[in-house]
Formats: structure tokens, sequence, C-alpha cells
């Protein structure tokens, strides 16, 4: 989610501010990540210990940048590791639309394209500008399913410099996994973490323990806030309540068939202490709407847990509301209007799926993800290039 000024990086850790709700924080103490300067905007990570355990490396003041180009957002975020964690010394979002019409069509249209470059453009000037030391640059569902991905790709390295990878629908699951694993509630038995995004959701059931958990199963589904809505119609949305439900309702059922498979595998690994964490803007928005937040607060949102029954509450009346309705609540607005019944639908048949209590909302994800792998390999390779060094000079 986009946001105009300096984001904190630390999720909450105090005591409830007066006039919030459900100010509950998973009782274990969580080292937040450090913030430089007023330049720099969301995303955060928990480094691994692995890595911050040992004396920073020989790079430890260079910059390291992790770019998220989705179906409907582009990300960059930049940081340098420090000797327990690292600094966010920049950031940026823009929503460009790259999956819009892809449903349709099958292909970027041009527009979307071009949005796309856009950004990216904007994003090369801050690695340049920022001396970038180490990036990795990934596109998920959109240059995945689209007939033109791959020339997409080659148009935005010859037009920005930047060198995309299309992950696949497992190494996205793994890199969110890795970016925000450490908002768990504290619990139990597997845990479940799930990714709503623009094209694609992506569940994940770990087991929890150590600097990396362990994934038990997964699930990637091609639908999302953007394929979902465009699926289903947009032009359903209309002033006819009846209508609007019908369309969730089918929304619901799209969905439901798509995760019937991973339910079944997964029904053996539910136990009552199930615990459930979500990133994506979806869970951050109907978080801010819980709260009632007048503009979207990172620090306020990222590691909230949230009754999930509040959650459906809020799902419920979204999707009864015309797209007027909902943009009238601060945190939605227009640009999110509509989208969001999406979301609340996947949402609302992942909970089914894995009925926890309560939902840990996290404003982290791929790109905290991408950069703690890069830091850890290149730490790896700094101390073993210097345990080498070493061992020739005793020779």
């Amino acid at each position: 989610m986009e946001r105009s000024r300096m984001a904190e990086h630390d999720p909450p850790d105090g005591l409830p501010k007066a006039g919030r709700k459900d100010k509950k924080r998973p009782p274990a103490a969580r080292p937040g990540v450090a913030q430089a300067d007023s330049g720099a905007a969301d995303g955060k990570a928990q480094p691994d210990e692995r890595l911050w355990r040992r004396p920073p490396h020989s790079h430890y003041r260079q910059a390291y940048a992790a770019i998220d180009l989705g179906t409907n957002n582009c990300r960059l975020l930049i940081a340098r590791p420090t000797q327990e964690n690292f600094v966010v010394i920049d950031a940026f979002s823009r929503v460009c639309r790259l999956g819009q019409g892809l449903a349709q069509s099958g292909r970027l249209s041009d527009e979307a394209m071009d949005r796309a470059v856009g950004a990216l453009k904007i994003c090369a000037d801050k690695l340049k500008r920022r001396n970038v030391h180490l990036a990795r640059s990934v596109a998920t569902e959109a240059c995945r399913r689209a007939s033109n991905g791959e020339a997409f790709i080659e148009r935005v390295q010859r037009e920005t410099g930047i060198r995309l990878d299309i992950i696949s629908a497992e190494e996205e699951a793994r890199l969110a996994v890795l970016g925000c694993h450490i908002l768990l509630e504290d619990g139990l038995g597997p845990a479940m973490i799930f990714d709503i995004g623009g094209g694609s959701t992506e569940l994940v059931l770990i087991e929890p323990g150590g600097p990396v958990p362990r994934i038990i199963d997964w699930q990637s589904v091609p639908w999302g806030v953007v394929s979902l809505t465009e699926t289903v119609g947009a032009e359903a949305d209309s002033d006819d309540r009846e209508a609007r439900l019908a369309r969730y309702a089918e929304m619901r059922r799209l969905v439901d068939e798509s995760f019937a498979e991973f339910a079944e595998r997964i029904g053996p690994h539910r136990s009552p202490d199930l615990r459930l964490l979500g990133t994506s803007g979806t869970v951050t928005t109907l978080a801010s709407v819980h709260l009632e937040l007048p503009q979207y607060d990172r620090q306020a949102v990222d590691g909230l847990i949230v009754p999930s029954i509040n959650m459906r509450n809020i799902a419920a009346e979204l999707s009864q509301l015309d797209a007027d309705g909902r943009s009238e609540f601060p945190c939605i607005g227009r640009d999110r209007a509509g989208l969001v019944v999406a979301g609340c639908a996947i949402l609302e048949s992942i909970l089914d799926i894995w009925p926890a209590p309560r939902l840990g909302v996290a404003d982290r994800g791929i790109r905290e993800g991408i950069l703690r792998s890069m830091m850890s390999a290149d730490s790896e390779g700094a101390a073993n290039r210097a345990a080498l060094k070493r061992g020739t000079e005793n020779i």
C-alpha cells in the first residue's frame, strides 16, 4: 500500500494507544529493523539469525535492493545491513496495474506495460543514486501468465537496465514466508501464512522454529484481487444489492474450488492452536478499517493481531456496499474500492480452510524475503572467503 511519508519500520510494541482496538502482540519480544533517514518508505524484514550473530561482513556499508513487480503494484526496497539487523534507506511503491485486462486477453496491454516501465525507471534511478551493491528484481503472476511476458522482460532491461526474474509460484511463496514469518503469533504446531496478490494467492503451511521455518505444504491459485475482479466482472458491481451479493458468492465459489484439494491435504495438520498470518494489501486494508484509522499507518498495522470474526464482519459489510460506499472508508478510497471485494472473498475462503481465531497482519513480504536471502548469501560468501584466506596464509 502506497504512502506519502516515511514509514516506521518496527511493529508497535508498547501499550495499546487510546482508542485502538485489539492491539494484542505476540508475547515474545522481536527485534525490529532500524530506520535510516526520512527519505525511505514502507517495508522491513527480520534478519536471519545465522547471518546476524556473526560480525558484519566487508559489505556491511553497501546497499542492497529488492524490486517486486506484481500484477497490481511495483515496489522497491533498498537497505543496508547492520550488525544485528538492517536499515531501510529508501523505498518506492506505485500502483501500475500491469495485469489489467490480462484475464480477458492473456496478454499484457501496451498501456499497462508503459505504466510498469515508467515505475521501473524511477526504481532504476534510485538504484543508481543509492550506489546499490547487489540487487534482485522479480516479476510474478502477471508475467508468468502473459503470452508476451518474456518480451516485456526484454523491454524492461532494454529501457531501464533492470533484469527481472519471472519467479515461480513456489519461489514467490518461499520469499513471502521468509519476509514475514517473524510476526507469527507464538504457539505450538503448524501455522498458515498467506499472500493475496493481484494475480494469484499463495498459501503456505509451515512448521515454525529456527531462523527459517520448514515448509510442510503450499498452494498457489490464479486468483488475486485483479484476476478475480476481472474474471467475475467489474460491471456487476452495480447499484443492485442482490447483484453485488451474487457476484461475491461467485467469487467465493471460484476460490473455494481452487483451494479444495489443498484444504483436504492440510486437514490432518489442524490442531486446537491454529495460527494464521497474512501479508497483502487486503489484510492491511481491512486491519485499517478495523482500527478506524483516518489514514493508513504502517506502524499501527504491521504486527497487529485481529480477531478473525472481526475481519469476516468487515468483509461481509464491504461485499454489500457499492464502490461509492466502500470508497468512503479513508483507508480504502477510490484506488482500492474496485478490488477490495475480491480480496475479501479470498480472505474468507482462507479463514474457512484454516479457521484460526485470530489473524496476524504483516505489511512486509517478498521484498524483505529477497533482502534477507541476498544479505545472508553475501555474508556466507564473505565468511567462506575469509576462512579460505586464513587457511592459505597458514600454509
